[in-house]
């Protein structure tokens, strides 16, 4: 039996998708190994949204090979779409999979196979062949000799009939939910609609379809995920939208809780926090990314609001559902970023009360307008001390937000043991509060009932 490991960077779509390619190596019947044991396969599904996601992908590509240097690598994600030539050249023998040949990664892997054993049969030096409509990109040498595929001893996997989407979440007691692919936003720092393309929804009853296969196993809380989650259904009809789609989830037996990933401010509209404050399944959580609280820092960043309608909207989910935790996006040092520009960002922060902030430092993305943006990158010091401002800041809204709850009860999806330990668990309320409690029971993916106190709070 063939084993295989999967490496994943980045964000809960690539995460999901890592999981929907591993179902395709289960029914395949490859054995998934999770130690330092060397693998046959790995398949590496990368990042690019910043540059130390590009160093991180590239980082791990060398660490398998050391691992096992007669392994098969395959290499996905995002990464591959614009920067497969830094792949290839770490090593020969790499495999390129493309965002869109994910779902039939096991198809590209039999026909690298069968070009290999034509190859060695032919003694023909192996051809460089190039897939790119269906996403796959040849490695630059096979192992002929010497290697995995020595003798024609490769096997052909046996891919199969699979379900669309995912049956499980492994390693989660939250199971992550795919709607939406690709973006239309096209902010001037952002790299990820170069690489995804542009916005595609999941048909609705496809998604319903594999809710209800999560709930079945288990599952209490779905977390519904995209690249730009709020333009779910723009592409599909007038009649489709997010808040559509949550109606339709709510009528599922055994789904408790529906969270929502992140969403652009844009696509909050006045139905969708209604559905929200009425519902009793649908998480009381709006991840809203802010990224400056400058108006010229966001006309720079193509962001399509200003500061005034980013807070209004913000008091206006407050007014409309109280308990709502509000959590965001700072992006720090964007090229031209003056003190001025910055301490705008600091007062927004200030009026809006977010429970948590996401803080990234700027990185220059080659293809996105702000890498030409005159005014140029500022000094690392000056990021590095705004950064901790920033989170300085962010850590007294967080409590701020919290105090409200202490000495309340609270209801609490118990996600794992905390630190390994057996006698202390962890897990966040709907609201996204962090908790810890203690029990010698088995709580594991239970929502229970408990009382809230400054003790039993996860600061992050």
């Amino acid at each position: 039996m063939s084993t295989v490991k999967f490496y994943t960077l980045g964000c809960k779509v690539n995460q999901y998708e890592t999981q929907a390619m591993r179902e395709q190596f289960d029914q395949a019947g490859f054995r998934e190994l999770k130690d330092s044991q060397p693998a046959d396969f790995y398949v590496i599904n990368t990042c690019t949204v910043t540059q130390r996601a590009d160093v991180e992908s590239l980082n791990f590509i060398r660490r398998v090979k050391r691992e096992n240097s007669k392994a098969r690598i395959l290499v996905t994600g995002c990464l591959t779409e614009l920067d497969e030539d830094k792949i290839k050249d770490l090593s020969r023998g790499i495999l390129i999979v493309k965002n869109k040949g994910k779902q039939r990664i096991l198809n590209f892997l039999n026909e690298h196979n069968r070009q290999d054993k034509l190859t060695s049969e032919t003694n023909e030096a192996p051809p460089r062949h190039r897939q790119e409509g269906n996403g796959f990109v040849s490695s630059n040498e096979s192992h002929r000799r010497g290697g995995f595929l020595e003798r024609n001893t490769e096997p052909r996997f046996k891919a199969g009939r699979l379900h669309k989407g995912i049956s499980y979440f492994k390693g989660h007691s939250r199971a992550f939910l795919k709607i939406q692919d690709g973006c239309n936003n096209f902010c001037s720092y952002c790299k990820v609609p170069l690489v995804r393309g542009v916005s595609r929804s999941r048909p609705l009853n496809e998604i319903v379809e594999e809710a209800e296969r999560l709930i079945q196993s288990g599952y209490k809380e779905i977390v519904l995920t995209g690249i730009c989650l709020g333009a779910f259904g723009k592409d599909l009809s007038a009649q489709v939208n997010l808040s559509c789609l949550l109606e339709g989830l709510e009528k599922i037996d055994g789904l408790e809780r529906i969270r929502l990933s992140s969403i652009e401010m844009m696509d909050v509209t006045d139905t969708l926090i209604n559905k929200i404050a009425e519902s009793k399944k649908i998480c009381r959580h709006l991840h809203i990314p802010l990224q400056s609280g400058d108006n010229e820092i966001l006309k720079k960043m193509n962001r399509h609001y200003a500061r005034a309608e980013y807070l209004g909207l913000i008091r206006k989910i407050k007014v409309r559902i109280p308990a709502i935790a509000i959590t965001t996006d700072c992006l720090v040092g964007f090229p031209g970023e003056t003190e001025v520009n910055f301490l705008n960002t600091i007062d927004l922060i200030k009026r809006i009360l977010p429970f948590k902030i996401h803080i990234f430092p700027y990185s220059r993305r080659e293809g996105t307008l702000a890498a030409v943006y005159s005014g140029g990158e500022l000094n690392s010091a000056v990021i590095k001390r705004r950064i901790l401002q920033l989170k300085e800041l962010g850590q007294k809204c967080a409590f701020e937000f919290a105090k409200q709850f202490f000495n309340k009860s609270i209801f609490l999806l118990i996600e794992g043991h905390f630190k390994g330990l057996s006698s202390t668990w962890y897990g966040h309320t709907d609201n996204y509060i962090k908790v810890k409690i203690r029990s010698v029971k088995n709580l594991k993916n239970q929502i229970i009932k408990i009382r809230f106190t400054p003790k039993n709070w996860l600061q992050s």
